[in-house]
């Protein structure tokens, strides 16, 4: 199985992995109460893209490179802007597109919408394929899934996943729940994203993206109940779902629900060998009294990164509390001498040298396991693609 080393990941750095970047749809349509669609276009493709392993830079390095270059977001883009986005992020393939009302709106219709999308291969600098969807505003939904599927095609042709089983993991959505949730991700103050979120989630309650931004919300007020509901409603073929078990575990771990944490931690785990979750799936096992999984997690992180003084200290403590005080005592060594400021770790070194194991019920030295919060999937993603070459 792959492991995402240190010393790798540190040569990650000079690797480059093949991106596609996939930007905003320009709207050719009169009405700009219409512009969101063009956001909404380039999420869709993007999930689908990630869901399938595609590695696709995220909303954020591209609005990064937009600031950088001091470039308006929602403006259309020269073939020339397109390209130099594209190379100040390095990406391989850039899909870019436009999309415009073919029948205007009715009594009985929204009207209709054409979306035409470009993909250009920056690697080899020439133009791809074009392919387009035409059908009812109200499919907004249903016709970007499909463009998604064209664009796994188009960039994996030998390796484009069923199509028929592709559309159905990926059920329509209403139009006005998919409208709320590309204006929260638009929106520029937390109270209206909160607002815009809740509301498509409330409309649509299978729409698995507003969920995720939810959770996320309610995990950083420290709502850890509220937040690991949002995260539970986050769907399989959604590409934050792996993030997303990431931080219900971390949620049902501060609720004291460690069985639930162990259970989402082991879920990643299958899949996405980080270190930051190994330690988390041991801290969550040691809390249920189970110190040889523990350890062994434990192990698997420090393998990763030997040079983390927090898993060294997290296996001297499991060690410490089942008795394996020369273990231990190695353990908390190696803690104190990468961090020397660890003042618990030097208190538990002494424990464990006098052979003293925490008491039960100590408030000083009970569940003092240290969890991580961050969860670096690109990196082992990248890692991969790399390897695979």
């Amino acid at each position: 199985m792959l492991r995402l080393l240190g010393p790798i990941l540190i040569l990650c750095g000079a690797l480059h992995a093949e991106t596609t970047l996939v930007l905003p749809f320009f709207n050719h349509s009169k009405s700009a109460n219409l512009d969101w669609i063009g956001e909404s276009i380039a999420e869709s493709v993007h999930d689908s893209l990630a869901s399938e392993g595609v590695l696709v830079l995220d909303r954020g390095d591209r609005l990064e490179a937009y600031r950088r270059l001091s470039m308006r977001t929602g403006a259309e883009l020269t073939h020339a802007s397109i390209l130099k986005i594209g190379d100040s992020l390095d990406a391989s393939t850039v899909i870019y597109g436009s999309y415009e009302l073919t029948q205007p709106a009715t009594a009985q219709s929204k009207g209709s919408v054409r979306i035409e999308a470009h993909l250009l291969d920056l690697k080899h600098t020439r133009k791809g394929p074009v392919f387009s969807e035409t059908g009812a505003l109200e499919d907004l939904a249903a016709l970007e899934v499909h463009l998604g599927w064209q664009a796994l095609e188009a960039l994996r042709p030998k390796r484009a996943p069923d199509e028929k089983a592709f559309v159905a993991a990926r059920p329509p959505v209403r139009l006005d729940a998919v409208e709320s949730y590309v204006r929260g991700l638009l929106a520029t103050s937390a109270e209206q994203r909160h607002r815009f979120y809740t509301q498509s989630a409330r409309l649509d309650d299978h729409y698995s993206q507003p969920c995720f931004q939810l959770g996320r919300i309610y995990w950083e007020r420290k709502d850890y109940k509220i937040a690991a509901g949002w995260f539970r409603r986050v769907a399989r073929s959604d590409p934050h779902y792996l993030e997303s078990q990431f931080f219900l575990g971390l949620s049902s771990y501060y609720n004291g629900d460690f069985a639930g944490a162990e259970a989402a931690f082991q879920l990643i785990a299958a899949v996405m060998p980080l270190n930051e979750v190994f330690n988390n799936l041991g801290a969550a096992q040691d809390r249920r009294n189970n110190s040889a999984a523990a350890i062994a997690n434990f192990q698997k992180a420090l393998e990763g990164d030997s040079a983390d003084p927090d898993y060294h200290f997290n296996l001297g403590y499991t060690q410490l509390r089942s008795g394996q005080y020369a273990a231990a005592v190695e353990s908390f060594r190696a803690a104190v001498a990468r961090d020397p400021n660890d003042a618990e770790a030097t208190l538990l070194l002494g424990r464990a040298l006098k052979q003293e194991a925490p008491r039960p019920g100590d408030p000083k030295l009970d569940g003092r396991e240290r969890v991580k919060t961050n969860y670096d999937e690109a990196a082992y993603r990248q890692l991969q693609a790399e390897l695979a070459k």
